[in-house]
């Protein structure tokens, strides 16, 4: 074979591996691209109550738990809907799941329009907070509150300087029937004398020193119970549980120059409670938030617990006492007793009441 034929087949040969090489780069970029364009964001958004997104409670916890994961996860959050009245409910989180793939909803004005909403989109994910809805599409999350609200109970025992102590709620229920007997059982694990008018008369019946309003939304009847308990039954500390309506509270707490404890979230460092924060001696968190970033993370890893009820409190980090506190009224000893029995809940030392029976019951621990 002469040299000029061998010369032309090696570059012939050449030629034909450029093309192929080029036709495979071509073809792996195409897949990635294809690939690519399959990847959609986790879409996710939030129905509330009447409280609102900015209720300084759970549905803002929860909106705020998405727009970080909006920022460290991906995913694409959906305009809030807020339900102005209970009837809305339905409607609007049947809305809300025509485009979000994950639908939130908190508290138990939720759980009947979740319930038949879940089930009529079977297709879409739902995540209720603080009710428990058994469809195989929904995960739902409750919380140990009287876990955290001992822990708080233990500071507000410690502080009082008139050995009396206030509780303002909401609207009567499982839920804030945790807060309150939690927060009891620690007022009265320290200062026997500062919980005598906070303990319930029966089940059914709450002490002289706990109000309700009725409300979660109504800060009017929230001032105007919580200045009864400054003025007129004398405690200088309240701690609340009722969403939105406890802005009354620390607007009466201010007033008589008493203090608060805030509720569901670090609400001393919240931005549009900021007149209120020295008011605000601490508050009890429950980590909505993070329970709703668990969630979607559990979606993105194709672990989604649908039909599961999800029972949270101090062994998991998603009740305990917010970082703010006010050391010029929270001693360190205080402080330091709380973090004990801490521990001691974290190691089953005993069992936090979380009803007026169990609260009846219970026997102080030592520790």
């Amino acid at each position: 074979m002469n040299k000029k034929k061998v010369v032309s087949l090696l570059a012939a040969a050449v030629m034909s591996l450029s093309l192929f090489a080029g036709c495979g780069g071509s073809g792996e970029k195409k897949a990635e691209s294809d690939n690519k364009a399959k990847e959609t964001k986790i879409k996710v958004g939030i129905v509330t109550d009447q409280g609102g997104i900015n209720d300084g409670s759970f549905n803002q916890s929860a909106y705020a738990g998405i727009q970080k994961a909006e920022k460290e996860l991906g995913v694409e959050m959906i305009s809030p809907i807020e339900s102005k009245q209970q009837n809305q409910i339905q409607p609007n989180l049947k809305q809300m799941a025509g485009s979000a793939d994950l639908v939130v909803g908190c508290g138990f004005m939720m759980k009947n329009p979740m319930i038949e909403v879940s089930k009529e989109v079977a297709d879409k994910k739902f995540m209720i907070v603080d009710q428990v809805v058994e469809s195989p599409n929904t995960v739902s999350i409750t919380f140990k509150e009287q876990e955290g609200s001992f822990l708080v109970g233990v500071i507000a025992g410690k502080l009082t300087k008139t050995n009396k102590v206030g509780f303002l709620g909401g609207m009567e229920g499982d839920v804030i029937n945790r807060f309150e007997s939690g927060f009891i059982a620690g007022v009265m694990s320290v200062n026997p004398e500062a919980g005598k008018a906070l303990m319930p008369v029966d089940a059914k019946t709450p002490g002289k020193n706990v109000k309700y309003v009725n409300s979660f939304d109504d800060q009017q009847k929230a001032y105007e119970a919580s200045k009864m308990l400054y003025n007129n039954n004398g405690c200088d500390i309240v701690f609340h549980a009722a969403g939105g309506a406890g802005t009354g509270l620390f607007k009466a707490a201010k007033e008589s120059n008493k203090y608060a404890i805030g509720v569901d979230s670090d609400q001393a460092a919240d931005p549009k409670l900021k007149e209120y924060k020295d008011t605000i001696i601490v508050s009890m968190e429950k980590k909505v938030g993070d329970s709703v970033i668990d969630v979607i993370k559990s979606i993105k890893e194709d672990k989604f617990q649908g039909g599961k009820h999800i029972v949270l409190g101090i062994k998991e980090d998603r009740v305990r006492v917010a970082p703010t506190i006010n050391e010029k009224v929270v001693t360190k000893e205080a402080q330091e007793l709380s973090d004990k029995y801490k521990e001691a809940i974290k190691g089953d030392k005993f069992k936090v009441p979380a009803t007026r029976k169990e609260l009846k019951e219970f026997k102080v621990p030592q520790i």
